[in-house]
């Protein structure tokens, strides 16, 4: 895939379900993404379960995806991704924005996720997008030599 200028506004992003074939092409994503990825079963999973799974695509190319459970006036992002060489282009911040937008339209009031305090550029855009720690999770996250804590973090959205 080739490498975008950091500046460069994407107009033609494109949100869209999630389906079966994209598997593989998330897992790659996953994989680029993380020290520590999902496996594929967990993505089947996600399907089968019915969550909120969307992915984002730049002229048809998986560039990101988004994995969010609504239940109960609650959403919870459970997984985000940018692939790496997409990152730090305002894509993150737009697929949050449609998870952000799916959860409202599912009448949830509140939504939430975790995330790596070490994970600096995640934490920022989440806080530059309205979410606040409410909260951490110790040893949640796996780690090179131990585990890591997470941070919850919340966004009210409707009320």
């Amino acid at each position: 895939m080739a490498t975008l200028p950091k500046d460069l506004w994407i107009p033609q992003l494109a949100f869209r379900r999630m389906a079966e074939d994209d598997v593989p092409a998330v897992i790659a994503a996953e994989r680029a993404g993380y020290t520590f990825p999902w496996s594929e079963g967990i993505f089947r999973d996600c399907l089968r379960a019915g969550y909120v799974c969307r992915v984002a695509e730049l002229d048809q190319s998986l560039v990101g995806y988004g994995i969010l459970s609504v239940g109960a006036g609650e959403a919870h992002v459970l997984n985000l991704c940018v692939r790496p060489e997409y990152r730090c282009r305002g894509l993150g911040r737009r697929l949050l924005q449609h998870l952000i937008d799916l959860s409202r339209a599912a009448a949830a009031q509140d939504l939430f996720l975790e995330v790596r305090p070490s994970n600096l550029a995640a934490v920022r855009l989440y806080q530059a997008m309205g979410l606040q720690q409410v909260g951490v999770r110790r040893g949640y996250y796996q780690a090179e030599h131990c585990r890591e804590d997470a941070v919850v973090m919340r966004l009210t959205l409707n009320g």
